[in-house]
């Protein structure tokens, strides 16, 4: 039935028909218990299914009356809402006239705002599952495309796409899916991966951990992501041309997905790594090029830099004059001016003149003629060359001059003879330690190192030295002869295992109290620790960097003398002014009563009188140790390794006659 809304009155509408009725005469009921206003979104989705397949349910109407009861030609639509707003926006989209049509069931007998409620509260929605795979039996059967079955259901096309890579996981997974087994977030996580046998036994084989990126992790731990430095130095293109394939997770951001074949991406790795290679070898006559994708770090061979070149003044003078002209161009030049046709061509006549001069820097013939180079890959996927490395196969060797006491020593970099002096040195200073044991020369330098790390802590200007001489040697050197004290890798000296009690010591209390107090100030995520330094004055920054200088300090001789390393801890003692004596005192339980009677006796003797060291002799070990400690209280005796460097050389001397 057709209602002409101007002229039929609202009783000659029974409850329960169906009648058509001009969309501008639908109002909005203000007995709908939906309250929340629908969702833009969701309008559009209505809008586009109604112009695909008609407005498949009707709205519920009643007939709107005036205060005296009297019909105004409107319907109030009791349920449907959502519907009539979908129309509305067809209007706007020019889709149909204000004046459509709509088919409606008019209700007079049931309230109003319940028929409203129970249409939202006992409606049923459709399964997720149900949903995924009657979009993709849609595309099956139809033959519809994402984009078509997007415009039929106004949903974006990527959503479509999402849908239909659920609709096609593992019907196992999916029926666990249905039952409750799996949420929404797993599911779409097993779908990265289209292989029903993989998602299968990804599931069997999850632990207690069943998060979503454990398990895409899980599914794609057998690919590559395009992230990866090979993938990126290989290409997409060059991969898929090669015949492999990328997988794709239509429901995170997969940063360009997945390499599946692995081992192709290697083999296209290598052989443009090994091309490039060859190319460097014949362009710059190294003896030697290595590729591989990691820098090999642990290599231990020497390096070699490149050289300033050496021009005649006359070239020098042309070369300056030549940069002060291209720098005067370029700085007239007003910013976001157009580089002038005449400037343009005079700068690249002046690149070409530098150009003819060659690089300012050049390795020697020598050291290419030996030396080799390094191609590999950085993080970035762009390749790295690390020129001047020489091995010790290929090192020019030259013979020990006569008279030299060991014949077949070799003259090294740092000009000595390979074994001799290093084991006089060792041979001197093991005498003046032999008789001590090793964990009391360990406990002692412990101490020195506590002590040492203190002052250090106190002294930011020489604690910047030290970490930029420690850099300096590590960056530009190679082995012994770039030891230091300053173990300035990611390694805290763990001096607790030398010294038991350390920490509660004065230097011990002082470090863990200036580390504390930094670490109150450090911020809670790592990814603000940049700003943080950032942030800090110029004299905080030079404090923390004391201090964390401090905790890399090892000083501590073990079995292994470390000559180079102690030799570097007596001038950084001396530039801190290093005072053991405010740190470590003679005790029964420090030394006294883990050294010999001898031992006790002489530092009495040094640290008292010879008179004082005479009279406690011949007490027990255990008694001297007790008396020796009274004794040496207040006196600030310290063992050689624990004085200053010119007070132990004096020492040494003076045990030595």
């Amino acid at each position: 039935m057709t209602i002409d809304t101007d002229i039929t009155p609202a009783s000659a509408v029974t409850s329960g028909s169906v009648i058509d009725v001009p969309l501008n005469r639908l109002k909005k009921s203000p007995n709908n218990a939906r309250k929340t206003p629908h969702g833009d979104a969701a309008i559009e989705a209505l809008a586009a299914s109604i112009a695909a397949k008609g407005m498949l349910q009707m709205p519920v109407v009643e007939p709107e009356c005036d205060p005296a009861g009297a019909f105004t030609g409107n319907y109030l639509v009791t349920i449907g809402e959502g519907r009539r707003l979908a129309q509305l926006l067809r209007i706007k989209r020019k889709e149909i006239k204000k004046t459509e049509l709509i088919r409606v069931r008019v209700d007079t007998t049931n309230d109003p705002h319940e028929i409203s409620l129970d249409e939202n509260v006992t409606r049923t929605g459709m399964h997720p599952a149900d949903q995924f795979e009657a979009f993709r039996d849609l595309a099956e059967r139809q033959g519809y495309g994402a984009e078509e079955i997007a415009a039929r259901f106004g949903v974006s096309a990527s959503v479509v796409r999402q849908r239909l890579r659920l609709g096609a996981v593992s019907p196992a997974l999916m029926a666990i899916y249905r039952a409750g087994g799996l949420t929404l977030d797993q599911l779409m996580a097993f779908a990265v991966c289209e292989d029903h046998a993989r998602q299968e036994q990804v599931y069997e084989a999850l632990a207690w951990n069943k998060s979503a990126s454990m398990i895409r992790q899980a599914m794609t731990e057998r690919h590559v992501r395009a992230s990866d430095r090979r993938a990126r130095f290989v290409g997409a293109e060059a991969y898929a041309e090669a015949g492999g394939t990328i997988l794709r997770d239509l429901f995170t951001e997969d940063g360009g997905g997945w390499f599946e074949d692995v081992a192709l991406l290697d083999r296209l790795t290598a052989e443009k790594l090994e091309g490039l290679a060859d190319d460097l070898q014949t362009s710059e006559g190294w003896a030697w090029v290595e590729a591989a994708v990691d820098y090999p770090h642990a290599s231990a061979l020497r390096r070699v830099y490149p050289h300033p070149v050496e021009r005649s003044e006359e070239d020098t003078e042309t070369i300056g004059a030549i940069r002060d002209e291209s720098d005067a161009l370029i700085e007239g030049l007003v910013d976001d001016e157009e580089v002038p046709p005449e400037i343009e061509a005079r700068l690249a006549e002046i690149e070409a003149a530098l150009a003819a001069f060659g690089e300012d820097f050049v390795f020697t013939p020598e050291d290419i003629a030996s030396g080799g180079v390094f191609l590999f890959l950085g993080q970035d996927g762009q390749v790295r060359t690390e020129r001047g490395f020489i091995r010790s196969r290929d090192e020019a060797t030259e013979p020990v001059e006569d008279g030299d006491n060991d014949e077949d020593a070799v003259q090294t970099k740092d000009g000595d003879a390979a074994g001799s002096p290093s084991n006089d040195q060792d041979q001197e200073e093991d005498n003046v330690l032999a008789p001590l044991s090793e964990r009391l020369i360990a406990d002692l330098t412990a101490h020195r190192t506590a002590g040492l790390a203190d002052r250090l802590a106190q002294e930011p200007d020489v604690a910047l030295c030290a970490v930029i001489h420690a850099l300096v040697l590590r960056c530009f050197y190679s082995g012994e002869a770039a030891a230091t004290c300053l173990e300035v890798r990611t390694v805290l000296t763990f001096l607790p295992a030398h010294a038991p009690g350390i920490e509660d010591s004065l230097a011990g209390r002082a470090i863990a109290e200036r580390h504390e107090t930094w670490a109150r100030q450090m911020p809670g995520e790592i990814g603000e620790v940049w700003a943080f330094v950032v942030g800090l004055d110029h004299d905080s920054r030079l404090s923390l960097l004391a201090h964390c200088a401090s905790l890399s300090v090892n000083a501590v001789q073990t079995w292994e003398r470390r000559p180079r390393v102690q030799a570097h801890a007596d001038a950084l003692a001396q530039a801190v002014s290093l005072d053991m004596t405010t740190y470590w005192s003679a005790t029964a339980a420090s030394y006294l009563g883990r050294v010999t009677k001898a031992k006790i006796a002489e530092a009495v003797g040094e640290g008292v009188s010879p008179e004082a060291a005479e009279r406690i002799k011949p007490l027990k070990k255990g008694e001297m140790a007790d008396q020796a400690e009274q004794l040496l209280a207040g006196t600030g005796w310290l063992p050689v390794l624990l004085r200053k460097p010119q007070e132990a050389e004096a020492g040494e001397r003076a045990s030595s006659q």
